[in-house]
């Protein structure tokens, strides 16, 4: 396969990432770091992204010529649905402030990340981009589904009429170093790697995970998206966004005892059917970015060990749980 022409060389570029200190943010810093340009970052004390006026003030002082906006308010399914405005006005303000930002700022290339729940609860699988605003949302995270789409339509608004070099990529459920490990607000990789340790260690004889564990979700390391949207502010310049992510899926179910075998946990698994499921399934069709020459690298068991290495450095010192533990189920 031959892989795209390079049509936007980065070497020398000043490179704002929006979100740095998340999980993709800093993965995309650290990928950064081995191309040949200046990173520039800043932390939310330094910069409110809600805010209008100190967003185009900050980007008009700093010039960047490149953006990748990463910056979003995250959280699992429950968090989603006990904090829909926050969800939605935080990152529709997010999106509307650095996208304009950006091009009053004179960047040249900006790189909006959207999330695979904007797609329809039931789309055809795998999804393909087509498949944006075909149906009706999965109702437990669309708050956070609606202010990306809106970010995606305001990237490809700013390239239709002002024909500014704007794209859109669209990562399915991540995962990886940097992952928020909050016991109610976190995404079902980083709940697991938790509530498997705590379990581990606590000696619990079991841990609840959300659900029926039958939905079947994708899941892509965080430095692989890291090197797709690397690849992309190089070597794509188009209308539409494109999907990321591995093409193959697994049940929630093969999923829990994949993370409970890396980290250890020899307990049982219950799976809580009063529990939201979320999407039946989630699998996107990545064949337009793997056409470029662009394929994920990292196997999920590798990253998922690299996942809890990073758990065990930063976050195993939390007071642990007791008895039985829960785990949230994916978007």
């Amino acid at each position: 396969m031959t892989e795209a022409a390079v049509l936007f060389p980065l070497a020398g570029r000043r490179v704002y990432v929006a979100g740095h200190a998340g999980m993709v943010g800093s993965a995309l810093v650290r990928r950064l770091g081995r191309e040949s340009c200046t990173i520039l970052t800043a932390r939310k004390a330094e910069l409110d992204l809600t805010d209008r006026q100190a967003t185009r003030a900050w980007m008009a002082a700093q010039a960047p010529d490149v953006v990748i906006a990463a910056a979003a308010k995250v959280g699992g399914i429950a968090h989603n649905n006990s904090h829909p405005v926050d969800f939605l006005a935080d990152n529709l303000a997010i999106a509307l402030n650095v996208i304009g930002a950006a091009f009053d700022a004179g960047v040249k290339k900006l790189l909006f990340l959207g999330s695979s729940c904007i797609y329809p609860r039931l789309a055809p699988q795998p999804i393909t981009e087509e498949a944006l605003l075909t149906g009706p949302l999965e109702p437990t995270n669309e708050w956070y589904a609606i202010s990306k789409i809106a970010g995606i339509k305001l990237t490809q608004a700013y390239r239709r009429q002002y024909g500014a070099d704007f794209i859109s990529a669209m990562p399915t459920n991540l995962y990886g170093p940097g992952d928020n490990y909050h016991p109610e607000y976190s995404h079902v990789p980083a709940a697991l790697i938790r509530r498997f340790h705590e379990a581990k260690i606590t000696g619990a004889p079991r841990v609840a995970v959300w659900g029926t564990g039958t939905p079947r979700r994708e899941f892509l390391a965080v430095d692989d998206l890291a090197d797709a949207c690397v690849f992309m502010l190089q070597r794509y310049s188009g209308d539409g966004f494109l999907n990321v992510g591995t093409g193959t899926d697994v049940t929630i179910a093969e999923f829990a005892r994949l993370v409970a075998d890396v980290v250890g946990f020899r307990g049982e698994l219950e799976f809580d059917t009063s529990r939201p499921d979320g999407m039946p399934r989630k699998l996107l069709d990545v064949s337009r970015l793997a056409d470029m020459g662009w394929r994920a690298q990292i196997p999920l068991r590798q990253g998922l060990a690299a996942a809890y290495a990073d758990f065990l450095a930063r976050h195993a010192a939390a007071e642990p749980a007791r008895g039985v533990v829960e785990a949230g189920a994916a978007r």
